[in-house]
């Protein structure tokens, strides 16, 4: 059975009926696992198996263990700081910054691989505006140079680990106001603005190495009167065209605010395949999700499924002595090091 384009949430600690039902639709191809998903490390390995047990080649399961606010695994897993953080010690000692930000990221993807998680949408490229109270923390930096060097050593970092990297809030969404996830942001910049901030992270990493890009629910009315996760022009004509960008594209979650601008569900869907997203999200509503897996019929992409496929974690034979390793302690003590300079707002309850 081949991985479908829909990535979809379940409800618990593990797996019901429907969830195995819903799982088993061959437009499935991923999941997502919120907090509600995880009590303890051995609770999450049993469910993270189950999951992929159920087809072949088996589900891709993905989470977002970006740091600081949004770490959905916590009790139990390492502490990541926000990604301000990290964009600080920059300015102290840029050297030191990017060496702790590819030691965090190993820790980062390390810890979940021994799980059997294999992706951590991350890292964000967003710029660091405090007009964006989303993004905020969640953010290297202001600076977009920094930004690239950060994100790069960050990606490095994962890489090393044996997972992907997916960056977002393509083309940016640190530079507006709303909060996508409860309203419908607008960046009324010029496309000659966007690029000359925003865009260079992204072109940046993207050429250096980048698996996964997740779109933003903004609308740039300037470039195009959809949102960016809606428009070919900003996917197929800048993303990949212009920037090069060969990986897989996600959409942000099709239960957002952000997102209902174009009708229902299935509007949505439709919308975001011809637009060119390989992976469509679509989380805390499970009437959504059935009605956009019924209304795709017999969709295939085979450029998506290739991608999808190679989103799959590869962690290092001897991952499950992973905590005995002499690696393991050296980096976690950078991060705890690390963490004694960071304080960051956690809320369990932040969704991306």
């Amino acid at each position: 059975m081949n991985l479908g384009p829909v990535m979809l949430d379940i409800a618990g600690l593990a797996l019901d009926d429907s969830d195995r039902k819903r799982l088993m639709h061959p437009q499935v191809g991923a999941v997502i696992l919120f907090s509600r998903n995880y009590q303890s490390p051995s609770q999450l390995k049993a469910l993270v198996e189950e999951i992929h047990s159920l087809r072949m080649p088996r589900l891709v399961v993905a989470v977002d263990q970006e740091g600081g606010r949004v770490q959905r695994f916590r009790e139990g897993f390492e502490k990541i700081p926000p990604m301000a953080g990290l964009g600080e010690m920059y300015d102290q000692d840029s050297g030191k910054a990017i060496e702790c930000a590819g030691t965090i990221a190993w820790v980062m993807a390390a810890e979940l691989l021994h799980y059997g998680v294999d992706v951590s949408f991350a890292p964000v490229l967003d710029i660091g505006d405090p007009v964006s109270q989303v993004i905020g923390d969640r953010a290297f930096h202001r600076n977009p140079e920094t930004i690239t060097r950060l994100a790069n050593a960050w990606v490095r970092g994962m890489r090393k680990a044996g997972m992907e990297a997916v960056g977002k809030h393509f083309p940016g969404h640190g530079s507006v106001a709303g909060d996508s996830h409860h309203v419908m942001p607008f960046d009324r910049r010029s496309f000659e603005d966007i690029e000359a901030l925003d865009l260079i992270p992204f072109r940046r990493v993207i050429a250096t190495h980048l698996s996964g890009i997740m779109m933003a629910h903004v609308i740039y009315e300037q470039v195009d009167e959809v949102a960016a996760g809606y428009s070919s022009r900003w996917i197929e004509e800048i993303l990949r065209q212009r920037l090069g960008f060969d990986g897989l594209v996600f959409s942000d979650d099709l239960s957002m605010s952000g997102a209902e601008s174009v009708g229902g569900y299935s509007d949505r869907a439709r919308l975001a395949l011809q637009a060119g997203c390989d992976v469509l999200l679509v989380c805390n509503n499970s009437d959504g999700a059935d009605e956009v897996l019924d209304s795709l019929g017999d969709y295939d992409n085979p450029a998506s499924r290739i991608r999808m496929i190679r989103m799959h974690g590869r962690p290092p034979k001897d991952s499950a002595r992973l905590f005995e390793s002499r690696a393991w302690q050296q980096a976690v003590k950078v991060l705890n090091d690390f963490n004694q300079q960071v304080q960051s707002t956690d809320s369990e309850d932040f969704f991306e």
